[in-house]
């Protein structure tokens, strides 16, 4: 377990969105900060499916927890509705993890009005690492914690399979982009140009695209 530098209060007592991509480590730093928690998980298909039908589960939630962690809450945008109210009229206080603040901005969702903090979760920086920090290492694998711990062996399939998750979940079933195939060539030639100076021209002529 890396000791991440982000300033998370250890007994919150106001609620907040813990944003950051996925498998940055955002589910793991909470299960330690809060393990006493109630986790109310939206991976889980029961729950989802519970939540998803009547979103009003949550105002009815028996715990006697101090913090209640949302864990995916971009998966229900409806579920802040009742977030809002249980902030309001029980004092709740709520963790809310997700990697996709966008698709809540896009959806109107309600995002609590200035009434939750809000803090993002990156990958892995050279001073959370430590005294076994590889620049080379970085360099090649990245710095998400699954990715830089991962054996070489595995490094290329699973670099493979996080880049097309990204595409297909983050990117095009999000409507970000309308090429999805150009858009593809553009990261690997961004990787090939990194950290050389960007000529976008240049860039732009052999994706076949306007500057």
């Amino acid at each position: 377990m890396y000791n991440r530098m982000i300033s998370l209060s250890k007994i919150p007592n106001r609620s907040f969105f813990l944003w950051g991509p996925r498998q940055s480590g955002k589910s793991t730093l909470l299960h330690k900060l809060y393990p006493n928690a109630k986790y109310i998980d939206l991976l889980q298909s029961d729950v989802f499916a519970s939540y998803v039908r009547r979103p009003a589960l949550l105002r009815e939630l028996d715990t006697q927890a101090n913090l209640i962690v949302i864990d995916e809450v971009q998966k229900i945008p409806e579920l802040l509705d009742e977030v809002h109210w249980c902030i309001e009229n029980q004092k709740r206080i709520f963790a809310l993890c997700g990697s996709s603040a966008r698709k809540l901005k896009r959806g109107h969702a309600n995002l609590l009005g200035g009434r939750a903090l809000r803090y993002e979760l990156y990958g892995l920086s050279a001073q959370e690492i430590g005294p076994e920090f590889g620049l080379i290492r970085m360099l090649n694998h990245g710095y998400l914690p699954s990715h830089y711990d991962c054996d070489e062996k595995e490094l290329k399939r699973l670099l493979l399979s996080y880049v097309g998750d990204y595409l297909r979940e983050e990117v095009a079933a999000e409507g970000l982009v309308r090429n999805l195939t150009v858009f593809s060539d553009f990261l690997n030639m961004a990787a090939l140009s990194d950290s050389e100076q960007i000529n976008f021209a240049s860039f732009a002529r052999d994706l076949g695209v306007s500057s």
